[in-house]
């Protein structure tokens, strides 16, 4: 598969609801449920590409990374139907979920200023939010514990527009300039091209990076934490409760049987082979 990452060189619901209609051209409202999906005969996803957490390969338009995978197996083992990823992007894939362009919206930060907009399901993974920098940057200073000590008036920080990195940080930073850039691949480039001082990213996704980079890239984990979160799967608000639930049981299950740590580690590898 392409992958991103190759360019930096770096690195049964379905008794329960029954009566499903036949396949049907349009999907149901956000208050059906996943009896509406059912009668849809689709379950859609809406996917915004960020490695290893969700990767589209350019040429076949085919999706992979841990939470892709766990959509469709939510869609083919729970709801019996298969599943359709619609492409979109960090900026849109809240407002593309509130305006009922695809059910389920892949990898989301849950924040609480999301939580007014949209529900969520129960996390899948956690998260927190690193600093990776070049260590031979003569901006970054030597013991650096916090977000306060790189933000300087000659540092640049990048991060990918509209992502919880985006709106978590900014709000932080003071003085250093933020870049924002609309893909991972084009933020990761600014910091190896020097254009940018310090990647403001996942700590697994910098792991990841670091990993391929050992000669130079290292993280900072900040003293106080920036976005220790969950991340799951975000949804329309006027989503049924109980049908929530069915989607938080699935997720409990494959957490808890280390199938989540499975599908995590196959998409971790898949990224350092592309990389190599």
């Amino acid at each position: 598969m392409i992958h991103p990452f190759k360019t930096l060189a770096a690195l049964g619901l379905a008794a329960v609801l029954g009566l499903a209609a036949p396949l049907a051209a349009t999907a149901g409202s956000p208050e059906e449920g996943w009896a509406g999906v059912q009668a849809a005969g689709k379950l859609r996803c809406g996917a915004a590409v960020f490695p290893p957490y969700v990767m589209r390969d350019p040429v076949t338009g085919e999706y992979s990374g841990f939470f892709a995978d766990l959509c469709r197996e939510f869609g083919e083992e729970v709801l019996n139907v298969p599943v359709e990823f619609v492409d979109t992007t960090w900026d849109n894939i809240v407002a593309g979920l509130q305006a009922g362009k695809w059910d389920l919206s892949l990898a989301l930060n849950r924040t609480p200023t999301r939580a007014l907009a949209i529900a969520f399901s129960d996390p899948a993974v956690p998260y927190e939010i690193t600093l990776l920098y070049n260590k031979d940057n003569p901006k970054i200073p030597a013991g650096a514990k916090s977000l306060a000590d790189l933000d300087k008036e000659d540092v640049t920080i990048a991060v990918v527009s509209g992502t919880a990195m985006d709106k978590s940080i900014s709000p932080l930073v003071k003085t250093a300039k933020i870049v924002r850039l609309p893909s991972s691949d084009e933020a990761r480039l600014a910091v190896m091209s020097r254009r940018a001082d310090v990647l403001a990213d996942p700590s697994d996704t910098n792991r990841l990076f670091i990993a391929a980079n050992k000669d130079w890239a290292v993280d900072l984990a900040p003293e106080p934490a920036i976005a220790k979160q969950g991340i799951g799967f975000g949804l329309n608000a006027g989503f049924p409760a109980k049908d929530i639930d069915a989607l938080n049981i699935f997720i409990e299950e494959k957490v808890a049987t280390g199938h989540v740590e499975a599908l995590v580690e196959k998409s971790v590898q898949e990224v350092l082979a592309e990389g190599q």
